[in-house]
């Protein structure tokens, strides 16, 4: 399937010069849907994971269904001040500022093995700040997967030394 034909662009958003990738028809028709998911999971079949990992918001969209395919549980990792548990945090850089995810402090045990999902690789912050957790905690990252990769932003230069891939690339 050619994910790429359910991904619209959007001028301008969410500021003028930005063409935002638009997911939501892929996530509209539902073989597509499935299809996306279905593709993810397979590529972590026999890789022996214990949970998923999926980053707020758009990430737990595509997270929670892999880990349901997987038979694995899921772990939401959030912006501060989500999570009604004890938490660990990390920071990452913005074009402008800094922000923060969040994870509960007994979400993984050491030696998990892990499998990161989101949406979208853009300039790699969050997603390298999410693997910092992971790690902190114990776990063990087996692959990084996204929906969409930016590829001219070079986020994957911030996940050298991770199984990172995503379905489609611009």
């Amino acid at each position: 399937m050619n994910f790429k034909d359910y991904i619209r662009d959007v001028p301008d958003f969410p500021k003028e010069g930005i063409i935002f990738k638009d997911i939501t028809p892929l996530w509209k028709e539902g073989k597509a849907f499935a299809a996306s998911i279905d593709e993810i999971a397979a590529k972590y079949v026999d890789k022996q994971i214990d949970l998923v990992v999926g980053v707020d918001a758009r990430g737990f969209i595509v997270g929670a269904p892999v880990a349901y395919k997987l038979g694995v549980g899921f772990i939401p990792v959030r912006k501060p001040g989500k999570l009604p548990y004890k938490t660990i945090s990390a920071s990452y850089s913005l074009e402008y500022g800094t922000d923060t995810v969040e994870i509960h402090e007994d979400a993984i045990s050491s030696g998990q093995r892990v499998l990161i999902v989101d949406d979208l690789l853009a300039t790699g912050g969050t997603i390298s700040a999410v693997a910092k957790l992971v790690e902190k905690l114990g776990g063990i990252i087996v692959g990084i997967e996204f929906l969409i990769d930016l590829t001219f932003l070079n986020g994957k230069d911030k996940l050298k030394g991770y199984n990172a891939s995503s379905l489609i690339e611009y």
